[in-house]
């Protein structure tokens, strides 16, 4: 058999002639072109690669013997990421973060006499509670005079989307979803309010950058600057006063102060916990989605008892709460992230397959659909059977939630509609769910009328 007919490339790396990402026999490598062999050479000799591991900066990687194509110099076998989450579904304090690292790791190439050819979000992913680096090719031996090539990038993946979120509205940071390669500058600008005009950083890497833009873009050549490294180092301190004087001002969404409004007595609470953390206990799940996690209460359960946990949820200033909270604790276990369950990250990108969806990325050992099905079925109206089957496609076990009519909350929701729901009752909703998962325990949230179930799929 012919290797390479063994090897499978992952879509997400074509673009990049240093090498790509590949598959084999279930395990993942990166490839490292021959053309890449100088810049390689130098980041591993002289020790920046190292320094970038050691800080926990960049991921870890081995050299190994694979073989591949006759363009490869060599092949690396990088650290695992356990979920790999995209810009578009990080909160305003994940996308800073991302952002302060990529800057902090391009001034410490600039040290080592090198550069970051890219800026893209893209290239972090969450580490134990941490951004991490994750592209080791990104990097390439510094020429005295040069730009940073990287400088656009990065303010279309990072700056625009944080300045629209902090001037203007948290859920601008949805455009990035819409717009893979960055948010265009020109875009950015006439978003945001007028009043950035007078802010020196927003004006010269927004404003100003997105006039230049267009009034190069017209050129059918033009010579590159030069650039003494001593103000390449100032553009990047710029950058970075300039994101970390980006807050969020306060916003108001419908789920933010959701736990201070449930109708759950301090008793009820406690059960619901203690039943979770018994379900959790029996199916020993390695990797959990909470879907509709709201500021992470009940993730937490999981995740202290060292499962990875991805705590999604809809409302990005929840799971902004819920960033802000893990990183006081130093969690390592939790990865709080935006996700509009109803219509959830698809693939995109190049073929529709660049950027995996949310399927496509998992499936977890276990879901943890707490108080949401309702949500699903009467506000959005959603019925069980289309809700049982998806949840089936997403995992292995599934602790869900059945909040019936009587609940208070439910009846908030049909206060201002007409209900139709003739078929929203625990009958019902046993009778769809156990076409596609066995219920393996039931139990009554004392101090309510809302059951909590374990389930298990069923071999199709």
């Amino acid at each position: 058999m012919n290797i390479q007919n063994s090897f499978k490339e992952l879509s997400s790396s074509f673009r990049d002639p240093s090498g790509h990402l590949f598959t084999k026999d279930g395990i993942l490598y990166r490839s490292v072109a021959s053309s890449y062999r100088e810049h390689y050479d130098y980041a591993k000799e002289s020790g920046f690669y190292k320094s970038l591991i050691d800080s926990k900066s960049l991921v870890s990687h081995n050299e190994v013997d694979v073989q591949a194509d006759s363009e490869t110099y060599k092949v690396i076998r990088p650290e695992i990421i356990p979920f790999i989450s995209y810009p578009y579904e990080w909160c305003f304090g994940e996308l800073k973060d991302a952002a302060l690292l990529t800057l902090k790791i391009q001034k410490q190439a600039l040290e080592a006499n090198m550069t970051l050819k890219d800026a893209s979000a893209f290239n972090v992913q969450f580490l134990d509670g941490k951004p991490i680096f994750i592209d080791t090719l990104s990097f390439e031996k510094y020429e005295e005079g040069s730009t940073w090539i990287g400088y656009r990038q990065f303010c279309q993946h990072f700056l625009a989307p944080l300045s629209l979120m902090s001037y203007k509205d948290l859920h601008l940071g949805q455009l990035s979803r819409i717009f893979i390669d960055g948010i265009p500058l020109e875009l950015a600008s006439s978003i945001l309010p007028f009043k950035t005009m007078f802010k020196f950083s927003i004006a010269s890497h927004i404003h100003l950058h997105a006039k230049a833009q267009k009034k190069f873009s017209t050129k059918t050549k033009a010579t590159p600057r030069k650039i003494s490294k001593r103000n390449l180092l100032a553009l990047i301190d710029s950058l970075e006063s300039a994101i970390k004087k980006l807050h969020l001002k306060k916003q108001d969404t419908e789920w933010q102060d959701y736990y201070n409004n449930t109708n759950y007595s301090s008793d009820a609470f406690v059960k619901k916990e203690s039943i979770i953390s018994k379900f959790l206990d029996i199916a020993k799940p390695k990797i959990v989605w909470d879907l509709g996690a709201n500021s992470g209460a009940f993730s937490r359960i999981a995740s202290d008892m060292g499962i990875k946990t991805m705590s999604f949820d809809i409302d990005p200033v929840a799971v902004e709460s819920n960033y802000i909270e893990s990183k006081r604790l130093g969690e390592k276990n939790i990865l709080p992230l935006i996700l509009d369950l109803t219509n959830p990250s698809s693939g995109i990108g190049w073929a529709g397959d660049e950027r995996m969806s949310l399927e496509g990325r998992g499936k977890a050992d276990m879901v943890l659909a707490l108080a949401l099905v309702h949500h699903l079925a009467i506000s959005n109206n959603l019925p069980f059977r289309k809700i049982a089957e998806y949840f089936s496609r997403l995992c292995d076990n599934l602790v869900i939630e059945f909040v019936p009519k009587s609940d208070s909350q439910v009846e908030r929701l049909l206060a201002t509609r007409k209900d139709i729901f003739t078929h929203y009752d625990e009958e019902s909703f046993e009778k769809e769910f156990e076409k596609y998962f066995a219920i393996e325990v039931k139990e009554s949230v004392v101090g309510s009328e809302r059951k909590l179930y374990l389930m298990s799929k069923k071999d199709s």
